[in-house]
């Protein structure tokens, strides 16, 4: 679990560089596809991805958004989600912590979701900021974060699931076995999502997290991590450019020639100097 498991434990308060990092360069890429679905009910979102100038002054932002296809209009939650974090972006003040603003962003996505479509449609959010050669997230639902460093793929958020709610009730009340809430039925049902009339599971870090050259984020859709398996992902992410990477990741998915695929979609941000 590397990176994910120690910021668990950690939360909060990431190693801090002992002087100023030199100052890094993104390159990003990104695919979707519709795969076997009739709609494509994923969304994203890239702001100062093009401009090193205005990604410098205020920072990189990404965003994937899964439109829920067991709840109605996922198509229209995951375009009100991506709208609504492209508004509150533009107006973050950088003077101030940002990761209260990333989680409020969220909580107001998830309102206008709420309002626009009564509680009948919902959609899964990752949202990054790259800002002075550090990330910060806030997630919610079941969409993954993943960082390779070093030739080594780490997921670092958490998904909202009853699989997971179920391991860490398990967790606290003195039980290790990996196992609990797989045999539930509703294992895979997402717990958190925008939509909801209240927002109360948003997975985030309180501090920045340093990247470094060489680091790759990945921020993408069930419809690509259900598919692909992390040997695969890591494979994919170290070829040459984010757009190989990408390349690569179509390549498999349709290579899986999964039935029933979902949507995919990824973002791939690749620190260079």
């Amino acid at each position: 679990m590397g990176i994910f498991a120690w910021m668990k434990g950690k939360r909060g308060t990431p190693p801090l560089p002992e002087k100023a990092p030199p100052a890094l360069g993104y390159r990003t890429a990104s695919v979707q596809g519709i795969g076997s679905r009739e709609d494509q009910e994923d969304a994203f979102l890239f702001v100062n991805d093009r401009d090193v100038v205005r990604s410098r002054q205020e920072g990189l932002f990404a965003v994937v958004a899964d439109g829920m296809g067991g709840m109605a209009s996922g198509q229209e939650a995951s375009a009100i989600a991506i709208a609504s974090l492209a508004d509150s972006f533009s107006s973050f003040d950088r003077n101030e912590a940002l990761a209260p603003q990333l989680r409020q962003a969220l909580c107001e996505a998830s309102g206008k979701v709420f309002q626009r479509l009564n509680g009948l449609g919902g959609s899964t959010a990752i949202v990054c900021l790259v800002f002075r050669e550090q990330l910060w997230f806030a997630c919610v639902g079941d969409s993954p974060l993943y960082l390779l460093r070093d030739q080594q793929l780490n997921r670092l958020n958490r998904e909202h699931t009853v699989c997971t709610q179920r391991y860490e009730e398990a967790l606290l009340s003195g039980s290790t076995d990996p196992s609990a809430g797989r045999n539930d039925s509703q294992s895979y049902a997402v717990t958190s999502f925008l939509g909801q009339e209240e927002l109360e599971q948003v997975d985030s870090v309180l501090r920045p997290f340093p990247l470094q050259q060489g680091d790759v984020v990945l921020l993408c859709t069930d419809g690509v991590s259900g598919t692909l398996s992390e040997e695969t992902l890591l494979d994919c992410l170290q070829q040459e450019t984010p757009e190989y990477s990408c390349i690569a990741m179509e390549q498999e998915i349709r290579k899986q020639n999964k039935p029933g695929q979902d949507n995919y979609t990824a973002l791939v941000i690749r620190c260079e100097k």
